[in-house]
């Protein structure tokens, strides 16, 4: 009987999962911390398979299935290109191609923030019923924006073969560029999805305010061309862009993409943003990671 009443009181994501040299540390501890960000990782084979199965299912009884994950991107990107083309009179065999990998980097970028504030809200179930740890689902989310980001990475293929692109050694730094987006896109899918389970009001304001991001990043429209205008205000005003931190995300992925120079200081500031950001996720999963079964 006594059992039956502890198991309806306490929710499964407080099951002593750990081992026996967490299981005596308090809820609030450090050592819980890095245990459930190490036991999630060390579950890959789950959440690789439940990330796998969400885009299986996102595209079931459909004909060309995961295909259609490329095609509205090829489509998307080629419009676009097409129109801010003739807008800013660029040469359409290298925007379309700019164009299309900055969609590219965004889509995995506005990924991790859109469904990261969403992430603990949407596995309710599992977090009441499985004794899994929290970072498990942030894990699965990350791995599926991922396999999204690998689907499309065929349409910057194509266009590179289209419109016969360079290609330079630099094509290897995309490699550890995207592995900081990875890092960087599981502490911001910990942070927003913790503050957006007790506040659930988060949730559309960070819709919103990724929205008006996109416009604010140079996707669409070229940055080095408005930093290099003529008109000194025009180019003033450009630098500006340099405060948006998506900006340097998206160029230490895109220029080595696209053959561009690599521009250094955007590495730097992206190490400096993945040091703070994880400080603030780690602070994040200490004080208030046993409070996330309650609050879903």
């Amino acid at each position: 009987m006594s059992s039956t009443t502890n198991t309806g009181a306490a929710p499964a994501a407080e099951v002593p999962a750990e081992g026996p040299t967490t299981s005596l540390a308090p809820s609030r501890s450090w050592r819980r911390a890095f245990h459930d960000l190490r036991q999630g990782w060390g579950q890959r084979s789950l959440w690789g398979y439940l990330g796998w199965q969400d885009i299986k299912q996102r595209y079931r009884r459909s004909v060309l299935g995961p295909l259609w994950i490329s095609i509205s991107m090829g489509v998307l990107a080629t419009g676009l290109g097409i129109l801010y083309a003739a807008l800013f009179n660029m040469h359409i065999e290298t925007f379309l191609p700019y164009v299309a990998t900055g969609l590219l980097i965004w889509n995995f970028i506005s990924g991790c923030i859109l469904e990261g504030s969403e992430v603990f809200i949407a596995n309710e179930g599992l977090i009441k019923f499985l004794p899994a740890p929290l970072s498990l689902h942030v894990y699965r989310l990350v791995w599926r924006q991922t396999l999204f980001f690998l689907h499309n990475l065929v349409i910057w293929l194509v266009l590179i073969i289209i419109f016969q692109q360079p290609i330079s050694w630099t094509l290897v730094l995309a490699v550890p560029a995207f592995m900081l987006l990875m890092i960087n896109g599981t502490w911001i899918a910990i942070v927003s999805g913790v503050i957006a389970t007790r506040f659930r009001d988060i949730p559309p304001i960070v819709a919103s305010v990724v929205q008006l991001i996109f416009y604010m990043t140079p996707i669409v429209w070229d940055y080095d061309t408005l930093r290099n205008s003529t008109n000194p205000n025009i180019a003033e005003r450009a630098h500006l862009a340099e405060l948006n931190p998506v900006l340097h995300f998206l160029e230490i992925v895109r220029e080595p993409l696209l053959n561009k120079q690599i521009v250094w200081h955007h590495w730097y500031v992206v190490g400096v943003f993945t040091v703070l950001g994880w400080a603030l996720a780690l602070v994040v999963m200490r004080n208030y990671r046993s409070r996330v079964a309650y609050w879903v």
